[in-house]
């Protein structure tokens, strides 16, 4: 069994992978990731008409079987990748959920493959394809083009957006250096989810409707193979995210990270397969966990097994799934404003310390 190195902030202002605080403190911090997937892998299911209990449910065995196959040393959070909307859409319409869990399902798998060549030919070749120009473009575009969307729901409530970004920022910056400092995110969504409901911008009814337990609902695919072409722009983007992810982590860890490159899109690809034979959107690893972890510089895998297993228990419970997703739109814009922002700005990191020549 994997054992981390206890530690505290006093020691270290970075906690890094292998290491992990108090199990009051690491469970904190892992609520707060959950929080941070928790409206985005939600979106993916809604916009497609998926289960979004059984999407969050491969969600969160997928972010467990990824900590094991990379045997702890590259934290990642699994959600809903955005990439598979259009494909499912169109899948969906020309046959149905089958046929698109189909494309899902063979995306998955070619991006393991991929996965499986890596790790025995080496990253060089990938870093010959993409090398830091392109690695800190993926990036940022990663949380930049991710703005329309947090802009999208901080305007629905721009108040109570606007209260969670500054209460986030402020606690961020007051409490620098303590745990406070360390869940800014957290406490921000809190303030601004109290507000919200000060302000009557949150709906109770579906919690109320909701039972207290309940498994999620599995589908099978339908092999179809007409629908591969429409999934293959997919797999590009999944690499993208995939590498831009351990490149981002090296980055804000300062430890060389490539030789994880190939377990990583492996874990990537074997999670997605799972996802399709139950019923779930393919996942990828996620951008809303990497800004977390910019903002409290923890690293900590421990943290990420308390993400897998808290979605794991709300894929199980409809009663606290309905409240988290109470939290209104406002609070989500707020929160993955900065997150987004943070994202984008470590592509511009991975450019400068890498001396990019943009004259080149």
């Amino acid at each position: 069994m994997f054992k981390w190195e206890k530690t505290d902030f006093a020691k270290s202002s970075v906690i890094a992978p292998n290491q992990r605080l108090g199990w009051g403190k690491t469970i904190s911090l892992g609520l707060q990731h959950i929080v941070a997937m928790f409206g985005a892998t939600f979106i993916v299911p809604i916009l497609t008409g998926f289960s979004p209990a059984t999407t969050l449910f491969f969600s969160g065995i997928g972010t467990a079987l990824f900590l094991l196959i990379t045997k702890n040393k590259l934290p990642s959070y699994l959600g809903s990748s955005f990439a598979f909307i259009a494909p499912i859409t169109a899948a969906k319409s020309g046959g149905g959920v089958g046929d698109a869990l189909f494309g899902i399902v063979i995306v998955g798998a070619l991006l393991a493959i991929i996965g499986i060549v890596v790790q025995k030919a080496g990253v060089k070749w990938i870093d010959l394809v993409m090398p830091p120009v392109v690695t800190g473009a993926i990036v940022a575009l990663i949380g930049f083009n991710l703005a329309p969307t947090a802009w999208q729901k901080f305007s629905e409530f721009p108040i109570t957006g606007f209260v969670t970004l500054i209460s986030i920022i402020i606690i961020g910056r007051v409490f620098k250096n303590n745990m406070l400092g360390r869940l800014s995110i957290l406490l921000g969504v809190i303030i601004g989810y109290i507000l919200a409901v000060f302000r009557g911008e949150v709906d109770f009814t579906t919690i109320n409707q909701a039972s207290w337990f309940g498994l999620p609902q599995f589908t099978t695919p339908t092999i179809n193979f007409s629908v591969i072409i429409m999934f293959l722009p997919v797999l590009v983007a999944l690499i993208a995210e995939n590498v831009g992810h351990v490149k981002s982590v090296s980055t804000m860890t300062g430890q060389n990270l490539d030789h994880l490159m190939g377990k990583a899109l492996f874990a990537g690809g074997i999670s997605t397969i799972l996802a399709g034979f139950g019923g779930g959107s393919g996942t990828t690893t996620y951008a809303e966990n990497i800004g977390v972890m910019a903002a409290t510089k923890v690293y900590s895998t421990a943290a990420y097994w308390v993400a897998a297993a808290g979605a794991l228990i709300l894929s199980l419970c409809p009663k606290f799934g309905a409240l988290i997703a109470t939290i209104p739109n406002g609070v989500l814009g707020g929160a993955t404003t900065l997150l987004y922002g943070m994202i984008g700005l470590l592509g511009v990191q991975i450019w400068l310390e890498n001396k990019v020549d943009f004259k080149d």
